[in-house]
């Protein structure tokens, strides 16, 4: 394989009927390690509007078992992309996303800014420190990846073209943003859980790394004061220079999942398997209020191939 066969292929698929094959070869052998981190950063902005930022502080689960909840949001959204939306472990994914979703007064508009980070920020990374840009197919197929995400959430008004979840994301950020103590509280933890990841002796640095990385919309919503501009440059050209490098290796030939980065480690027992079912947050006993929350999509019924998902 030479260095652009992969787009090559892309580019001989229609993204409006094979998007989740091409979403799969730019996550998965394209941009693994950068969609990685765009997408938690995509999530990670999320905390700055306060509605969200709130919800997640109240749960304590952001806060309190921060690696779990990483863990369990790669694994649940990484089935729907593996198995596709109309498998029984993509079905299971998405039902379980939606049970938790539903527990709570989250609003539809919260949710279409979520999925419209999820479309944006990864080109917007891209954009800056790829090895390359998403060619416009990749583009199109991220775009109908989330829309159809979002329809199976149940989601009104989801935005039909990449400019369109861009101004959505970009109107909804400057309308929202704002400093909030829980927001805050679930950023801090966020950050200390990407630091926990290096060993003790860089864990200081990699944090102010990562704030280096935040827009500046986004940093002064959490309160942080402004790093150093020159410590800022040095990072974000390190990272333009990773970009660099990454163009001059060879092609991948194997997928890498997120549940193969070294970042996910609630699941050591892994690849001796774990249950979708079983994965993200339940309501407690007693609890009342809850709703079933399964997919609202319509199926075709379809053979099932059991919830066991193992390496």
């Amino acid at each position: 394989m030479q260095r652009y066969d992969w787009l090559k292929k892309i580019q001989r698929m229609d993204p409006e009927t094979e998007f989740t094959e091409i979403y799969r070869i730019s996550s998965w052998y394209e941009f693994p390690w950068d969609y990685t981190q765009s997408l938690g950063f995509a999530l990670y902005r999320t905390y700055a509007v306060p509605s969200i930022g709130r919800l997640l502080a109240r749960t304590g689960e952001f806060t309190g078992r921060t690696q779990k909840r990483y863990d369990d949001t790669v694994l649940i959204l990484e089935a729907v992309i593996e198995h596709g939306f109309d498998s029984s472990r993509g079905r299971e994914a998405i039902r379980r996303m939606n049970q938790m979703h539903r527990r709570y007064a989250i609003t539809n508009d919260d949710f279409r800014y979520v999925l419209a980070t999820f479309v944006v920020t990864p080109k917007r990374w891209l954009d800056d420190y790829g090895w390359r840009r998403l060619s416009p197919h990749e583009i199109r197929a991220a775009v109908n990846y989330y829309r159809e995400l979002g329809r199976h959430m149940g989601l009104s008004g989801i935005p039909e073209t990449y400019e369109e979840f861009e101004r959505l994301l970009d109107d909804y950020e400057r309308e929202h943003f704002a400093f909030d103590p829980g927001s805050r509280a679930v950023s801090d933890a966020t950050l200390g859980l990407m630091a926990s990841w290096y060993p003790a002796p860089v864990r200081p640095s990699m944090r102010i790394s990562s704030v280096c990385l935040l827009d500046d919309p986004l940093r002064e919503a959490f309160g942080y004061p402004a790093p150093p501009a020159a410590l800022r440059r040095a990072v974000r050209a390190g990272m333009r220079l990773r970009g660099r490098f990454v163009r001059l290796l060879p092609p991948r030939r194997r997928p890498h999942l997120g549940r193969d980065g070294w970042q996910v480690r609630s699941y050591p027992g892994y690849p001796y398997g774990y249950r979708i079912g079983d994965l993200g947050t339940f309501e407690e006993k007693g609890a009342t209020g809850s709703s079933p929350g399964g997919c609202p999509f319509p199926h075709a019924p379809a053979a099932g191939d059991g919830a066991e998902h193992g390496g």
